[in-house]
């Protein structure tokens, strides 16, 4: 305290009181200090009295002096002088110390009694600590294992042991214990504290709160009471929601469809990331702050209308995103509180939807053009569509079929009326015929009806259930068949017993049949003539029996090197002095016959003539018979078709529909390629033949390079390939039959648009060389591997290599047949993707008017 002597050694603060503690070091300090300041009171209080005596010696001794007679000496006053100051130091030294101990004895007893109420407090800190309603975790500055003190009831679940207790996740649920572990570092890491209600495996709630200090962290377990354990639960159910709903606001903004939530007044509360793409807003947030509405206001209003009647509205409605319509499927649920909606978008599923049932139309259309009976039977077995050909070839009612009776139904119908075959176990024959429902793969059957029809019939199972039966009619195909096997083995048998050689050659030079009076006349071992042997064979073996062998100019005939196919005639002798006469026959089907009739006898010559007329006439009459029956069975009906579809398509015939116009074109396109394909194959029979004329003229280039173009203008236009015409080096005409060189023209064009790639460029280019005049046609298609380049110009071999449709494979055959018939050559320049050029050489006049196609 101010102005207190001596001063107090130290103080300590506890509690809010202040109290004087001496400790050891502080007393010793202490006393030495006071110590100092007692002898430095002795000192100035002996000063003080010896002046007082000093003087009044010196009076004394004046006085004495002037007596002349001093009672007291000098000496004796300043000894009583001293004696006092030191009597009076030693005076106030032992006040002083009296005093300080009895301060020191006063501060003793208030140390014990702050002890005592320390020890106190310590205790019942340990007890409050110690209740079983609580645990704490706490963690020291220095990084020591935390300390458990306390405990909690056994039906929380948590462990005794601290390595168990701290491992929240095994006691904890998950939830809980990731939330505990998150505040706990933040605590530690951060000093940030938190209060808590979790919850153990056991459903027990638990209180959490979380403190740090300069020295320590602590965390508090709490158990709560009944109370407050229902408020905790009700904590943790609410916390549990709030987490699900922003778990389910999270889902909703991921996802691709526009969802919205809106209040009791219908203004939007929230959308998601796709709604506010659909409005072409900048967020979210935006959308709902503008109220930016994803539908119309009559979709609106029609969902508004609803919610009157039943709070969940579910449609397909329309709305427009970023300028195109889109087909929206609406679900929208409504409350007292607001609403929310859904919206998914279907534009995909309802075009496909469109197009599978525009595909399905055209299909049935298709299947109801065919002569082939088709029936579709659904999963039930239901009759769901038939052609004209099915109701045509059971002579059924539409009624009845419209009707949709069972398969079963049908087949009863069918054999009621006698037009199916009776059966000795007809039930046990439906059930097996049935079975198709049933089965994986195809069944196929044989039906002969009483009326001598024979009908393929197929049960193709459909992977969605349900079957499509095929009647095919196969009695005129069967029928022919037999009778052509019956023509063969009758030809066979014919060649085989006449007395003439004959043998066939096909195209490629190899023997096709032969009879053993061939092998006969030429001193032949069977073994040796065979079928597929080639020509070259056979006339090495020839060569040897033969004085003047004419084998060499058979060869030429068979395979096509000599100058004109014609038909030869001539005698041979043999080395044994027979004489045979022989014949060269150009078929038309490309093949060449030869004959032979030994001459030595007369009557043998009669004979052979005899049967070589018959020969002779009946292969002319099945070369007559096969160019009629292509005429007029293949020609008129295509003229009619062509016919009848124009006449459709004239105004006065009557309106169409546009799909009855669109089907009208493309009978009347497809009865065109047909008819082209057939003169295709008659020009070809022509050259063969020989008989192709050609009508040689001085004809305009560019008039013939623009209607050739003009052919295939459509076919150009429908894959935006442009046609590149490059005749600056051209002359004017050159003499050639015009009709033939722009069907060449045309067919190098129409080949050159089926490989060339979309949106690329023909090139067409005519110029005049010193040996005549030169046509090429280049398109950038895939280009030909080699080996598909030998066999090009070959007769029905059409090749894909990348081109968008299949011909007939006649094309480059007929270019190179017209342009040899020309006198000209064909040649073919291509590599794999370099693209393609076909370059036809023609000279300036042809020498003939008819010449012979190379093979």
């Amino acid at each position: 305290m101010p102005g207190e002597y001596p001063p107090r050694a130290g103080k300590a603060v506890s509690g809010g009181h202040e109290d004087s503690i001496m400790t050891g070091s502080a007393a010793t300090g202490g006393s030495l200090r006071w110590r100092a300041g007692a002898r430095l009171v002795t000192l100035l209080a002996a000063s003080t009295l010896a002046g007082p005596l000093l003087g009044l010696a010196a009076r004394a001794d004046t006085g004495i002096a002037q007596k002349a007679a001093p009672a007291v000496g000098t000496v004796e006053v300043m000894q009583l002088a001293m004696f006092a100051g030191v009597m009076g130091a030693a005076l106030v030294s032992a006040i002083f110390l009296i005093r300080e101990r009895a301060r020191t004895a006063s501060q003793n007893v208030q140390l014990r009694a702050r002890i005592a109420d320390v020890n106190a407090a310590l205790q019942r800190s340990e007890a409050l600590l110690n209740l079983r309603d609580q645990r704490v975790v706490v963690w020291s500055s220095e990084n020591k294992k935390p300390e458990l003190i306390g405990s909690l009831p056994l039906e929380s679940g948590a462990p005794d042991e601290r390595s168990a207790f701290l491992a929240f996740g095994r006691w904890l649920m998950p939830r809980s214990a990731a939330a505990l572990e998150n505040a706990i570092a933040a605590l530690r890491d951060q000093a940030k504290a938190f209060d808590l209600v979790i919850e153990t495996q056991a459903g027990m709630p638990l209180e959490v709160h979380g403190r740090k200090s300069a020295m320590h962290v602590l965390v508090r377990f709490i158990s709560l009471s009944e109370t407050l354990r229902s408020q905790a639960r009700l904590k943790i159910e609410n916390q549990r929601l709030s987490a699900d709903y922003d778990t389910m606001l999270g889902l909703l903004d991921a996802l691709k469809m526009p969802t919205w939530l809106r209040a009791a007044d219908g203004r939007l509360k929230w959308v998601n990331r796709a709604y506010a793409e659909a409005v072409e807003a900048e967020s979210a947030g935006a959308a709902v702050r503008e109220a930016k509405e994803f539908l119309g206001g009559q979709a609106r209003e029609q969902i508004a209308e609803q919610h009157k009647s039943r709070p969940v509205f579910e449609q397909t409605l329309s709305t427009v995103i970023e300028g195109d319509r889109h087909m929206f499927s609406v679900t929208d649920f409504a409350s007292g509180d607001g609403s929310a909606g859904l919206a998914c978008d279907i534009s995909a599923i309802e075009t496909i939807r469109a197009e599978y049932e525009r595909t399905v139309r055209s299909h049935a259309d298709t299947l109801d053009q065919l002569n082939t009976a088709v029936a579709i039977f659904d999963t039930d077995e239901n009759l769901r569509f038939f052609n004209q050909a099915f109701q045509k070839l059971w002579g059924l009612d539409g009624g009845f079929l419209h009707s949709a009776p069972s398969n079963a139904l049908l087949l009863d119908r069918l054999r009621s009326e006698g037009k199916i075959a009776e059966q000795p176990e007809w039930r046990r024959w439906k059930e097996n015929l049935l079975g198709a429902y049933r089965a994986v793969e195809s069944q196929e059957h044989w039906w002969h009806l009483p009326d001598g029809k024979t009908i393929r019939v197929v049960a193709n199972p459909q992977p969605k259930g349900g079957v499509t039966w095929v009647f095919e009619n196969l009695t005129e195909k069967m029928d022919l068949e037999s009778r052509y096997q019956t023509a063969v083995r009758v030809q066979g048998e014919t060649l085989d017993n006449l007395a003439e050689g004959v043998a066939v050659f096909g195209p490629d030079g190899r023997l096709r049949l032969s009879n053993p009076a061939f092998i006969a006349l030429w001193g032949l071992m069977p073994d040796a003539i065979k079928p597929n042997v080639h020509v070259s064979a056979i006339r090495d073996l020839c060569d040897r029996r033969a004085a003047d062998s004419p084998w060499g100019g058979f060869v030429a005939a068979i395979t096509g090197f000599d100058d004109e196919r014609r038909d030869r005639h001539g005698q041979t002798e043999l080395v044994n002095g027979t004489v045979l006469s022989y014949a060269v026959i150009h078929l038309p089907n490309g093949q060449v016959m030869m004959t032979f009739v030994d001459v030595t006898d007369t009557v043998n010559v009669e004979r052979a003539l005899k049967d070589r007329n018959e020969a002779l006439e009946k292969s002319d009459q099945l070369k007559n018979e096969f160019v009629q029956h292509v005429s007029y069975e293949l020609r008129s009906p295509l003229t009619n078709i062509i016919g009848f579809t124009e006449l459709l398509s004239l105004p006065t015939t009557g309106p169409l529909t546009p799909k009855q116009r669109e089907y009208v074109e493309h009978v009347g396109s497809s009865s065109s390629v047909l008819l082209t394909i057939v003169n295709d194959i008659l020009d070809l029979a022509t050259v063969d033949a020989g008989i192709m004329q050609l009508d040689i003229s001085e004809m305009s280039i560019d008039r013939t390079i623009a209607a050739a173009a003009e052919l295939v203008a459509d076919r150009l236009e429908e894959h935006q390939i442009k046609l590149q015409v490059d005749a600056a080096s051209a002359p004017k005409s050159f003499h050639g039959d015009e009709i033939r060189v722009r069907q060449i023209l045309y067919n190098l064009l129409s080949n050159a648009a089926n490989y060339a790639p979309e949106a690329s460029t023909i090139t067409l280019t005519c110029r005049q060389l010193a040996e005549g005049v030169e046509f090429s046609v280049h398109d950038d298609g895939p280009g030909m591997p080699p080996d598909v380049l030998e066999s090009v110009f070959r007769r029905f071999e059409p090749r894909a290599n990348g081109g968008r449709r299949r011909g007939a494979g006649l094309g480059l055959s007929i270019v190179k047949s017209f342009v040899e018939l020309h006198g000209g050559t064909v040649r073919i320049e291509t590599g794999i993707d370099k693209g393609t050029t076909v370059i036809c050489t023609f000279p300036d006049t042809p020498s003939g008017g008819i010449r012979e196609a190379a093979e």
